[in-house]
């Protein structure tokens, strides 16, 4: 991010980021929200009115014992029962209308936060992958939940309130300015110097809660960092270590988080005083008028209370700055991460591609990461539909980047990536990724069980398509030796099963998808002998069809291939047939099998 649009966002400010960010999801709550403020303006409607009857009876007992109150009504039994209940209506209709006002607003809070935080969700995986290498899958989790739910939060016991009551203070100064205008002044003065007051304060404020913000999401990271690899944690011994930067973090957030409730408390006790100030200056000026009979004794108390009433608000205020703060700290966290624009998304115009027959073709193409030069230059090649190519070569010499090329996991810096035919930027990603089957060195399952991690591959199969891709990656036996079968439920990332168990429940997932090209990425690394041979098995089956690409260091599996392509340096060093490749015995080829086997023509043999 460029100095200038840091600068752009201090000048907007957090809690009008926070506001853009929500008000896209504000349009389809108005009628509830429009709801909500009706009930808002009634029940201030009725805090009004609620001292009246009160005035009425201060007035007729005081007339009733002597003093001259011009206008007071006769006391009477009859006037008291009348105003107790108006007292007990008004109160009852103000209950009725703060709690329809609180559940319009929970609620339209409660959507908008639901819709938030499925607009996030759904971006941050729009995301590239060169952005997740670098972020904190725990800060980005703290910002989806923690964030998201912070908003959600103080829209109901912070934002609510305070419209309610500024609504309040306005309508309340206006009844007090036609009671008294000389009084009101007190009540101006006193808005005017909270508003100094919480000025000076809500930026400090906000500062130390994005502080706090930014420290828990690193709790966060820390706490799955540390989780996600558990295993190596205690083999190692590093829970000291870790439970120290994790104490360390965990200290600072606390100091952040003490500081702005610090501010927040001194911000409440200060308008605390300014409060008492303005009401003992009230009942000064209140008194000395009523003996000089230009107020009635009920005059005086009703502006009393509205006077506690109008002052309620500022001393709420206060409280709902440091809310509010924390809140848009919160949400200059959502509107961060929001602000990241996905460099691989649809072109205007892109096309849908319905069935592909899987050729692939680079076309002078150079790629490379953000953060360095290019790791690929000038390549060009071209896989024909159906053939099987082995990418082998050094680590870092570009042979992952050109599977992410294919996938478009990644776009080129120069030249084309086509399918078919079709530069695949003019393509959509969702139908050009429908095309891809992908089986990583690590596959990934989810928390579930076995029977819907093998449907991710094809969300719409049966029961039976789903059987019979397992029995073609060599799965069926296994998943069956299972208590529950197909209905075994398995470990965050497969956790429950073997290596060689996941791989083939991924090898399942993809021929389930019945891709054109199917990428397989180091597959069969970190496996045994057994397992290995299993998973080469089901590799035969699944690739039959298909275009396949295989990133890989194992002879074994190159020599298998109907082609083998070197790349070194970020261009094709050796491009043929195993068997021509091996043809020259000084070849780096050959060298590199016989470093792995002693001899390379018993895997041709072996190879279909």
């Amino acid at each position: 991010m460029s100095r200038r649009k840091s600068a752009d966002k201090l000048r907007i400010g957090p809690l009008r980021r926070t506001l853009s960010i929500l008000r896209p999801h504000l349009r389809g709550q108005r009628l509830l929200m429009s709801g909500g403020v009706t009930a808002l303006i009634f029940e201030v409607a009725f805090r009004v009115a609620e001292p009246w009857p009160v005035k009425f009876v201060i007035d007729a007992v005081t007339a009733s014992l002597g003093a001259r109150i011009d206008g007071a009504w006769a006391a009477s039994v009859e006037l008291l029962i009348a105003c107790g209940a108006a007292v007990i209506v008004i109160v009852a209709l103000r209950a009725l209308a703060n709690y329809l006002a609180t559940v319009a607003f929970a609620l339209a809070g409660s959507r908008v936060a639901t819709k938030l935080r499925q607009h996030v969700f759904a971006h941050v995986q729009s995301l590239p992958r060169v952005y997740h290498s670098r972020a904190r899958s725990g800060d980005l989790v703290q910002r989806l939940v923690g964030d998201v739910g912070k908003l959600q939060e103080v829209a109901v016991t912070a934002g609510l309130p305070l419209l309610a009551n500024s609504i309040t203070l306005v309508a309340m100064a206006g009844v007090m300015l036609w009671l008294d205008p000389l009084l009101t002044v007190v009540v101006v003065l006193a808005t005017l110097a909270y508003g100094i007051s919480a000025k000076g304060s809500s930026g400090a404020i906000t500062d130390a809660s994005r502080k706090t913000r930014r420290g828990e999401g690193q709790l966060a990271n820390i706490a799955a960092e540390s989780l996600g690899a558990i295993g190596v944690v205690q083999a190692y011994g590093l829970q000291s270590e870790l439970e120290g930067r994790f104490g360390r973090s965990n200290k600072k957030t606390l100091k952040d988080g003490v500081k702005a409730k610090r501010l927040a408390a001194g911000l409440e006790r200060r308008t605390d005083v300014l409060v008492g100030t303005a009401t003992a200056m009230v009942l000064f000026a209140g008194g000395w008028r009523v003996m000089q009979g230009d107020m009635t004794p009920g005059d005086l108390v009703i502006f009393l209370t509205y006077l506690k009433t109008t002052m309620k608000p500022l001393r709420d205020m206060a409280k709902y700055t440091g809310r509010i703060a924390r809140a848009a700290a919160s949400g200059e966290r959502v509107a961060d991460v929001l602000d990241v624009v996905p460099a691989i998304r649809d072109a205007d115009g892109a096309r849908a591609i319905t069935r592909a027959d899987g050729t692939v073709e680079l076309c002078s193409v150079t790629a490379g990461y953000d953060d360095g030069a290019p790791v690929l230059h000038d390549l060009t090649l071209a896989v024909p539909a159906g053939q099987r190519v082995a990418f082998v070569g050094p680590s870092g010499a570009g042979k992952s980047t050109i599977s992410l090329l294919v996938s478009r996991l990644l776009d080129p810096e120069s030249g084309q990536v086509r399918l078919d035919g079709h530069d695949v930027r003019e393509l959509t990603l969702d139908s050009l990724r429908a095309q891809i089957g992908f089986v990583p060195q690590e596959s990934v399952l989810f928390s579930g069980s076995i029977r819907e991690n093998i449907r991710f591959g094809r969300l719409d199969a049966t029961d039976a398509e789903i059987e019979e891709a397992a029995r073609r990656a060599q799965a069926h036996g296994f998943i069956m030796e299972f208590e529950h079968g197909y209905e075994t439920r398995i470990g965050e990332r497969g956790g429950t099963l073997s290596g060689g168990q996941r791989q083939r429940i991924a090898i399942a997932r993809t021929m389930l998808r019945g891709a054109a090209v199917v990428v397989l990425d180091e597959a069969t690394a970190g496996l045994d002998p057994e397992s290995a041979a299993d998973v080469l098995a089901a590799f035969d089956e699944l690739t039959a069809s298909a275009t396949t690409i295989s990133i890989t260091h194992d002879a074994a599996t190159a020599l298998a291939a109907d082609r083998v392509v070197w790349i070194e340096g970020g261009r094709i060093r050796l491009d043929g047939t195993p068997a021509e490749l091996l043809q020259d015995d000084d070849g780096v080829f050959a060298a590199w099998v016989r470093q792995q086997w002693d001899d390379p023509q018993v895997l041709l043999e072996r190879a279909p």
